[in-house]
This record gives C-alpha cells, structure tokens and sequence, in this order.
C-alpha cells in the first residue's frame, strides 16, 4: 500500500526559502551553487530559492513595462486607440500614478511615482509567481518583507526630513497639542513622544507583517486542502476539494493584486503623512 505523503514537510518546503529550485516539468531539481560565507563568519551569502525569484519578479517588471512602452510609443505614432497589453499596462501604471501616488501624497507626490510603481509592480510579481506549482513566493518570506518595508520606511523619514527641516521633523517626534504651553507641554510631550516613535516603527512593521502574513497564509491553506485528498483517499472529497482549492487560487489570484496595492497605497499614505505634517 502507497503511503501517503507527509503534508507539513510538502508545505514547509513550498513556502520555505532553501538552496534547491523545483524545476517545471518533471525536470527534476536545480542546486543552487553555495554555501558561500563571508570570510571570518558563518554568514551564508549564496543565492536562494527566494532570491533566485525575486531577481527573476525584477526581470519580468522590466520586459513588462519595456514591452508595454514600445507598444503604447507605435500605437500614438500610427494615431490608434488604446488595445491590447500595452493598453492594459498603461492602464495599471495610470492608476497608481494618479489613484495611488499622487492622490495619497498630496502636492509633490509625483517625484515619489517611480518608487509606488517599482514596489507595485515588484511586489505583484513576487506574489504571482508562487502560484506556480513549481514557483516560490518571495513576498512571503520575511526578510524580504522587512527589507521592503525598510526601503519604505527610510523613504517617509528622509522625505520628511527634507520636507520639513530639522525643527519641523522634531515636531513629529516630540508633539506638543497646538496651544498648549507651560508645564502641562512638558508633560504632553514626554508622554507623546515615545508614542510618536513607536508609531513610527510600527508603520514599517505593519507594511512587512501583513504582507508576508497574507502571502503565506493562502498558500499554507491550498496545500493543506490538497493534502485531504491524500489523507482521505475518497473520490467524493476529492472532487470536493479540487473545486475548492479553484476556488482558493482565483481568491489567492486577487489577494496578490490586492497585496500589491496595499503595500503601494500605505507608503504612499505614509509619505504623504510627513511630507505634510500639517
């Protein structure tokens, strides 16, 4: 008799990070070269299943908006109408320029366009490519969460600081209630102040969490639904699940869209924030 597959080291390895690609196909399994250590340390720097993805997300962002551009220029030279997957690009890049951007930034917001686009498009890429069988999520590991929400992060304070100068920064961290002056200041200010600076780190920390979070829990809940088919061994569950999971995909489909978009539209929020303190 068949044993049947242990289900939490299926799913462990799908969302893991590890030094072996799944090739599609059947092709069998890619090697990654490594480890690689920094010398005098048992720092790993070889390349990962996660960052092999990541580099691959970063390529199709840029054949993406490469391929959409060369079309968009041909059609307003031979005087067309918007169509095809130009017209759909354009479209994407339209609405988190305008509904995203500079909509959620204010006055100024589109010198930060370059950076919504680039995590927009980056982040959905990074979400859609695990839903291969074969594929991996980057967005859902945490480190490359973290080091997203870091970017953005570094963004809102160094904006801000430029913004708003030295003595308009400080005012975001020591805040004192407009009127108020004397001891009752004083006293508002040391109870606000580390409020302020909690409030700005768990901004950062809520961008990376609930993006990591959400990517990992979808493909946690498809795998573990799989593996009923496997556990139960009954053709009615089977069946049963399998229209399940099509149904998880097409919801885990716009949970990557829609992860993509909320990263975009809170660090636009979030910059906008500082940039206009007021």
């Amino acid at each position: 008799m068949m044993q049947a597959p242990d289900i939490g080291k299926v799913i462990l390895e799908h969302t893991a990070d590890s030094h072996v690609i799944e090739l599609p196909f059947g092709l069998g399994e890619w090697q990654l070269p490594g480890p690689w250590y920094i010398p005098g340390t048992h720092i790993d720097v070889a390349p990962t299943k996660h960052v092999v993805f990541m580099i691959l997300a970063a390529v199709l962002v840029f054949l993406t908006i490469w391929f959409a551009g060369r079309q968009v220029a041909r059609r307003h030279r031979e005087g067309k109408g918007p169509s095809g997957f130009g017209a759909a690009v354009e479209a994407m890049v339209l609405f988190v320029r305008d509904d995203v951007a500079i909509a959620s930034i204010g006055h100024g917001g589109e010198k930060f366009v370059p950076l919504i686009e680039t995590l927009f498009f980056f982040i959905l890429y990074c979400n859609l490519l695990g839903l291969f069988p074969w594929g991996a999520t980057p967005t859902g590991n945490l480190a490359v969460t973290g080091g997203l929400a870091l970017i953005a992060f570094l963004v809102i304070e160094i904006s801000g600081f430029r913004a708003l100068g030295p003595k308009g920064y400080l005012k975001t961290i020591v805040m004192v209630p407009a009127g108020m002056t004397g001891f009752g200041a004083v006293i508002m200010a040391v109870i606000m102040t580390p409020v302020e600076l909690i409030g700005k780190i768990v901004k950062p920390f809520a961008l990376c969490l609930r993006l990591f979070a959400n990517m990992t829990a979808g493909h946690f809940v498809i795998l573990s639904l799989l593996g009923l088919i496997f556990l139960f061994a009954n053709w009615f569950i089977a069946g049963g699940t399998v229209l399940f999971v099509l149904f998880m995909m097409c919801l885990e489909l716009l949970v990557a869209f829609l992860q993509a978009y909320i990263f975009a539209l809170l660090t636009s929020v979030f910059i906008g924030l500082m940039q206009h303190e007021h």
